[in-house]
């Protein structure tokens, strides 16, 4: 079974039947993108998980961009898709794996261990020249999903109280740019969360968009850590999305899983009493 990354050949040499693979390909400015490219073409079998339709909630006026959905209301849906807690399942996007994290995330939060990412996505997939399918995806039998509890979270208020007894690091996953308060093109107001260090997810990638080596990925976790263990580790992005693939990226390198805070930047910023820092540190 595969629990973090998968290689394009690994993928293809899986018997036929025996894994559940999902296309996450999204763009946040055209939410449509994806699902009219996975119309074009996609890996054989796959089935589309839209990411405000499938791996969201409805947004309110107090959370971010991208809300949890309830637990239950996912192992629902994931037991629609016909997966069962024992199935291996493989997610991809177009490329570097930010949006197929997201998914990766959710299944592991349902205590699903069998899920591995593309590693580079359908771009890595075609670069071997494996071929794509316009097939529409193969209806399966419902299942029910008991899920067991998994990877953590912390919510907007116990973060704020960790983070003034300087109990937990919160990484942010954003650009550096934006982490800084500068180049902010997607959320009303720029910045980030005091306290903050900042650990790019495309750090996490070579120039392919594939991950790094362990090695290089554990060199460079370890630096941004600065001692931190992974149990006082919590990572954040814009919402709730790429955070994911650092958690990804840390579990990977054998670091450990670290918690998530879901509502992320979007969320912080939604209540004015809430502190905005600006700059690089």
């Amino acid at each position: 079974m595969f629990e973090t990354l998968i290689s394009p050949a690994e993928l293809k040499a899986l018997p036929a039947g025996q894994y559940a693979l999902f296309d996450c390909r999204f763009d946040l400015s055209k939410p449509q993108w994806g699902e009219t490219q996975f119309a074009r073409g996609h890996l054989p079998g796959a089935r589309y998980a839209h990411l405000d339709r499938d791996l969201s909630a409805p947004v309110t006026p107090s959370t971010g961009r991208h809300p949890l959905p309830l637990r239950d209301d996912f192992a629902r849906r994931v037991g629609g898709w016909g997966v069962g807690p024992e199935t291996q399942v493989v997610v991809y996007d177009q490329g570097n794996g930010m949006y197929a994290a997201r998914l990766w995330w959710m299944l592991r939060w349902l205590g699903h261990r069998n899920v591995a990412l593309l590693n580079g996505g359908l771009a890595a997939w075609s670069a071997a020249g494996y071929a794509l399918s316009d097939e529409a995806a193969m209806i399966v039998a419902p299942r029910r999903y008991t899920f067991q509890p998994g990877a953590s979270t912390l919510d907007v208020h116990s973060l704020q109280a960790q983070l003034a007894d300087h109990s937990v690091l919160l990484v942010d996953a954003r650009g550096a740019d934006r982490f800084a308060g500068q180049n902010e093109t997607i959320d009303p107001v720029a910045g980030h969360v005091p306290g903050a260090v900042n650990h790019p997810f495309a750090r996490n990638l070579d120039e392919r968009g594939a991950f790094l080596p362990v090695e290089t990925l554990r060199e460079r976790w370890m630096r941004t850590l600065a001692g931190r263990p992974a149990s006082e580790v919590v990572a954040m992005c814009g919402s709730g999305v790429s955070a994911c693939h650092n958690v990804l990226a840390l579990t990977h390198a054998g670091i450990g899983e670290v918690r998530l805070y879901p509502g992320s930047w979007s969320e912080w910023i939604r209540d004015a009493a809430r502190p905005v820092a600006t700059g690089n540190n």
